[in-house]
């Protein structure tokens, strides 16, 4: 029984140790936006000929958002002779095929391919679409995503540095006022990449890649053997692939797109678990190859390390608290003497716990959402609701790997109408002036 008791006593400071180092981390990225230097992005460069690309669009049974998807890439100021958009058609059963052969029809530069295979999925329909792709640089979009006018320009324009593999765009949902849902997803989405993404671009760590609203070198790509397809989180294991093989990824706050936000807590759920789990899977794969790489600097492999962890955190966290559980009813939660408890408490609940709360809060006010901080004290109830399906995830992850089971990819439930009206080719007005406050922050 002492040695129960010791290993569960260990664990719980293994535990708060854990939360403070990711408080301070988060901690560390709000001050950053807030008081920092910024790094500036490749904005200013100018290239008389941009680089020629091939934006794919992944879809499976996408014909009630398809329309807004394309029409947002034909408004995008971009050399047609430069552009070439490639709809990959994953064995759809709806009106997806004979909607993408009308845009086919009538723009040449738009060329669907069509996937009827048992073997569907996103990783595997972006390798056969980069086996016809012409462009040099490979800018995926997901099919609910309208990009806003200057988007792939300013994606391109990263490709000018000859260390960038990679970059990444942001993404702001445009039905934040379906519910409440769909507005805590706003702010996190805000935290994620307004403090988040930025200041790990700031720092010149590890800005992540994240699979969509973003691009990379074909060359580079192709030569690495594509995309695995064993693995759910394709984004996350492409960042670390390119990191560990020397190349860098670059963040562009100011390239902003438009995306669709889950409308409903159960599809929410499945998301969050697929993404754990697609990241567990990278992180299983990545940690020692991120530790022993030669590629990669002291600052880049910390903060890796930290980010391959993220959802794996929540399920440690779980733990904890049946941890403390078991502590306490054995009487024997005398971790520590004096006031020594009273500080691990309160820094525990003061920074470990609500550690996300300071990226979103200086995201509302550096994204001029004053009126959406209001809504924090809710984040306290979505952390309990993300930390079981994200453990739910992680224990995915984990059985992948024991039973050797292969990952199905599954797609996120559409929620706009097909009688919503016209497709939106740019963003609302509401969007434009949001992007202007952002710019000038």
């Amino acid at each position: 029984m002492e040695m129960v008791v010791a290993f569960l006593k260990g664990y719980m400071v293994f535990n708060i140790i854990l939360m403070l180092v990711y408080a301070v981390r988060h901690f560390l990225f709000s001050v950053n936006r807030l008081l920092g230097r910024q790094r500036i992005y490749y904005g200013d460069i100018y290239s008389s000929r941009m680089k020629s690309i091939s934006v794919l669009i992944p879809m499976h049974n996408e014909e009630q958002v398809l329309e807004y998807a394309l029409e947002a890439l034909l408004a995008c100021d971009y050399d047609r002779d430069r552009l070439e958009i490639i709809p990959i058609d994953d064995n759809s059963t709806d009106r997806t095929y004979e909607m993408l052969e009308e845009y086919h029809k009538k723009y040449e530069f738009i060329r669907p391919i069509h996937r009827n295979c048992p073997d569907r999925g996103k990783p595997v329909g972006l390798n056969d679409a980069m086996k016809v792709a012409t462009g040099e640089i490979i800018i995926v979009f997901d099919a609910d995503y309208r990009p806003a006018k200057d988007m792939l320009k300013q994606l391109a324009i990263a490709f000018e540095d000859p260390e960038v593999g990679a970059v990444m765009g942001r993404v702001i949902p445009y039905n934040t006022n379906k519910n409440l849902l769909t507005r805590l997803i706003n702010l996190e989405r805000s935290g994620g990449y307004q403090v988040d993404q930025q200041a790990r671009y700031n720092l010149r760590t590890i800005p992540q890649y994240g699979g969509t609203v973003g691009g990379f070198r074909k060359d580079v790509m192709m030569e690495m053997g594509g995309f695995n397809p064993a693995v759910l989180a394709e984004d996350t294991e492409l960042t670390y692939r390119l990191y560990t093989h020397g190349w860098k990824v670059i963040y562009a706050n100011s390239a902003e797109c438009y995306e669709e936000a889950p409308e409903t807590w159960e599809v929410r759920a499945r998301q969050i678990r697929r993404w754990a789990r697609g990241h567990n899977q990278v992180m299983l794969r990545y940690l020692i190859p991120t530790i022993f790489t030669l590629k990669m600097n002291l600052r880049e492999k910390i903060d890796g390390l930290l980010l391959l962890f993220v959802y794996a955190v929540p399920f440690f966290l779980m733990l904890g608290w049946l941890d403390s559980f078991a502590l306490f009813f054995l009487g024997e939660m005398n971790l520590f003497s004096g006031w020594w408890v009273l500080l691990f408490i309160g820094v525990y609940c003061s920074f470990g716990n609500f550690a996300p709360f300071y990226e979103i809060g200086a995201a509302l006010i550096l994204d001029g959402m004053l009126g959406e901080i209001f809504l924090l004290p809710l984040i306290m109830f979505n952390f309990y609701f993300y930390m079981w399906h994200i453990s739910l995830g992680f224990l995915d992850a984990i059985a992948d790997i024991v039973t050797k089971r292969k990952a199905h990819w599954a797609k996120t439930q559409r929620f706009t109408s097909t009688e919503s009206g016209t497709p939106a080719a740019a963003a609302s007005p509401e969007q434009e002036q949001a992007a202007q406050k952002r710019e000038k922050a």
